[in-house]
């Protein structure tokens, strides 16, 4: 796919992280960028140092969702590019005992349900909503009419303890990659996942620098985390070249995740 200023693109969660280094990287090669996130302050500041547009929208409301793509088009046209970072997630063990009292306990029913929203479902909705806008527009070389670029997990092949939830619902967007992509082939639109192993977003880096040295060691090569940027460069990759379909993809510099 072509990538100018005549190309509009949708970034949710670029607010910060994975997102935002993807809204970055579309901007710098001249695309138009609505940024969707539910942090005001952060996603303006990105929205205006790459001369895009800000959407406030809450991915696990449907008509949050419909109101951001609305506006998005209205300002830039129709989006022909979809990268979906934004997710929500609860963690905990299956079963596991409580660290004070020894008591048993049980991930609940109602976390699992709250992260398969937060994850799986509202990756279809965003994804989805994107196409339906997709399918309307006029087709461009190969009869192209967009390009959808979801977020799975490395964990959605290795998960640890205390990612039922995550590492099941990732393993969900991975598969939903290539029905996803035939239910729209007749349509002109692709669609491909990455699935990122350990990088340094704002919310890994939190930890302690003791945590992040270990993190660090534990990445076969290069012995880092991954960067922001690094994942950007993919996105850009899937969306230029047109016969990437379907694909799920690991960008982890060979880890495979011990159980713990």
């Amino acid at each position: 796919m072509k990538i100018d200023s005549t190309t509009a693109a949708v970034v949710t969660g670029g607010a910060s992280g994975l997102g935002r280094a993807s809204a970055e990287a579309l901007a710098a090669a001249g695309v138009k960028v609505a940024v969707f996130d539910l942090n005001e302050e952060q996603g303006e500041e990105v929205a205006r140092a790459i001369g895009g547009l800000f959407c406030k929208v809450d991915i696990m409301d449907e008509d949050s969702v419909i109101a951001g793509f609305a506006r998005a088009r209205a300002a830039h046209g129709q989006e022909r590019v979809l990268v979906h970072c934004a997710m929500a997630n609860r963690k905990g063990k299956t079963v596991g005992r409580n660290r004070e009292t020894g008591e048993l306990t049980r991930f609940s029913t109602e976390d699992y349900a709250f992260a398969a929203q937060g994850i799986l479902v509202s990756t279809y909705r965003v994804a989805s909503l994107s196409a339906l806008g997709m399918a309307g527009a006029e087709p461009l070389e190969d009869g192209e009419r967009g390009t959808i670029v979801l977020t799975s997990s490395a964990a959605a092949q290795d998960a640890q303890v205390g990612q039922v939830a995550y590492g099941s619902l990732k393993a969900g967007v991975s598969g939903m990659v290539l029905p996803m992509a035939r239910d729209l082939m007749d349509l002109g639109i692709r669609v491909n996942a990455i699935q990122p192993g350990i990088f340094n977003t704002p919310l890994l880096a939190r930890n302690s620098q003791k945590v992040l040295d270990g993190l660090n060691a534990s990445v076969p090569f290069p012995k880092r985390m991954g960067r922001p940027e690094e994942f950007a460069s993919l996105v850009m990759e899937l969306v230029r070249n047109s016969y990437f379909n379907a694909q799920s993809i690991r960008l982890d510099g060979a880890i495979r995740m011990a159980p713990r």
